[in-house]
């Protein structure tokens, strides 16, 4: 397994997701260790469409304005630190 989130980059802690970085629906087979609260702030910032055209990239999705301010504030949380998902408005 894995010793870092594929987002964050941070150390995995005791619980893992397993995300699509191209869903499943849209054909998607690999699979990347995340924490929860990483995987929550993907799917609720993108729609399916969009991950599949950029998800496959981690360092385009940190490009992202929402997800760069996310991994900053994020990154000095413990490895199982788990927080309520805001959703895009």
């Amino acid at each position: 397994m894995p010793e870092a989130c594929w987002l964050c980059e941070r150390p995995l802690g005791r619980k893992v997701e397993w995300h699509h970085p191209v869903p499943k629906s849209r054909g998607g087979r690999e699979t990347v260790a995340v924490h929860p609260i990483c995987h929550r702030t993907l799917h609720a910032q993108f729609s399916n469409g969009e991950l599949a055209r950029i998800g496959a990239d981690p360092d385009a999705l940190r490009a992202q304005p929402v997800i760069a301010k996310f991994v900053a504030w994020v990154a000095s949380k413990p490895p199982d630190f788990h927080a309520p998902t805001a959703r895009r408005r």
